[in-house]
Order: structure tokens, then sequence, then C-alpha cells
């Protein structure tokens, strides 16, 4: 299987739930470009540019199909590689997708203003940081721990991250595959759809929709959980996971 985080985060988001997916299944975490300890290159940021990406990663390691779990925006990359080349894919699980169209949260609103998203996180200055996973990503504050914190935001200083990160914002392709979804129902693979119920990063009622449109998808929301469920509530989300790639 194929872990691809969304925006915001690089592979550290699937830390709580490698291990124990690992016992049972061969599986992958990719950063996606502009991500983590990738490059930083000035590259045509969008969903197109990212399923590229996952096609050249899955050739390199000779990976004929794969199971795809993608959160948020890694999940809008797994809705675009489907339909288009669902001959290599096994199962798709979508995380908390940014998929359907909606409103940027706050924090994004501010980061995506010219000069001000500059200011405020160009500068390393952690605050701005701190708000943003509070008030978009995680539900639970305690959950943001110093070092939770640390490790999750470390490739954000990495020289040029900040100009590729407000790039990507800015861009705004995150919630432009309502067109996609909809062709991607019609491609019988099995598809489970994983939402926090306290999410301010993706409504519940969008992952909702999302479940009414891939017909015969498996929706299960959890409690206690923000824009990453797969994190907050790593057991029952590994949990669900294991006995939807098992059914």
């Amino acid at each position: 299987m194929i872990l691809i985080h969304g925006f915001f985060y690089d592979t550290h988001l699937w830390d709580n739930n490698i291990d124990q997916l690992a016992k049972k299944y061969k599986v992958y975490a990719m950063d996606l470009w502009g991500f983590g300890y990738s490059s930083r290159e000035n590259l045509d940021f969008g969903y197109p540019l990212y399923t590229r990406q996952l096609r050249l990663f899955m050739d390199a390691l000779k990976i004929k199909r794969a199971t795809l779990i993608g959160q948020s925006m890694g999940g809008g990359t797994i809705v675009k590689f489907a339909i288009s080349t669902s001959e290599r894919v096994d199962k798709v699980v979508l995380v908390d997708p940014a998929i359907l169209p909606n409103k940027l949260p706050i924090m994004g609103k501010i980061a995506n203003l010219p000069i001000v998203g500059e200011l405020l996180f160009g500068a390393n200055i952690n605050y701005p940081r701190k708000m943003t996973l509070g008030n978009t990503f995680i539900h639970n504050k305690k959950h943001i721990t110093a070092e939770y914190f640390e490790k999750v935001t470390r490739f954000q200083k990495i020289e040029n991250s900040t100009e590729i990160l407000l790039a990507i914002l800015r861009k705004q392709f995150f919630h432009t595959l309502g067109d996609e979804v909809s062709q991607l129902g019609k491609i019988e693979l099995p598809k489970l759809i994983v939402a926090g119920r306290q999410s301010a990063g993706i409504p519940t009622r969008l992952s909702e929709k999302v479940h009414q449109i891939l017909k015969g998808s498996q929706l299960e929301i959890l409690d206690d959980a923000g824009h990453c469920p797969n994190d907050e509530q790593s057991e029952k989300f590994n949990e669900l996971v294991l006995a939807f790639l098992a059914s």
C-alpha cells in the first residue's frame, strides 16, 4: 500500500499507522513534491503533477498495483490517479479528502494573502504554525505536544519551503474534483472514506456527500478527531483499514 499525506504535513502524518499496517502489508509513504525532504522546485503544482509523481513512484519501485491511502490533498491525488489508471489500484482509502468545493479555513485565508503569508510563515515563527495545526488539522490540542509540533513542521524550516507551500496554497486546486469523484463512482473499486467528526479542514457533510457519490463505498466517521483522524484516532483507524483490506 502507498500512503500519501495532505497539505501542511509530510510522511510523519502516518507515524502512528505504518507499524500496525506493516504487520500485514508492505507499506510505502511518499513525500509529495514540495513537502518533506523532496526538492524545492518551482513546479506547476496541482493534482495532475501529483498524479504523475505517484505514477513515477510506482514505476520506480516496480509496483504494478497497490492500495492507495490518502489524506486531504493526498486523497484528491488518489481520486485523480484512480480514474486515469484504475488498473493499478486495488483499493482506495480517502481520509478527510479535499475534493469537493469548500471554503478555506481561517488560517488558510490569512496565509493566502500576499505579503501577509510570507511575513507569518517566512520567519520560522512557531506561533502561526501552532495556530494552523490547532485550528485546522487537530481537534484535541493536547495532541500537539512540543515533540509532535517539531516533528511535523521540521520540513517547513528547510530553505524555500515557505515559498513553495504558499504557492501550492494559492493555486486553490484542493477542492476542484467534483467531476472526477463522479467518474470514480462509476469504477468498480472498493472504497473506504474515513472522516473526523470535528474536522475543521473538511466539514463532515462533505465526506458524507463523497460517500453518496461513490455508490457502494464505506463511510466511517471517527469521534474526537479533526482533519487527521488517522493520527488522532490511530488505533481505530488502523483497525478500520485492516478490516477493510481483509474484506
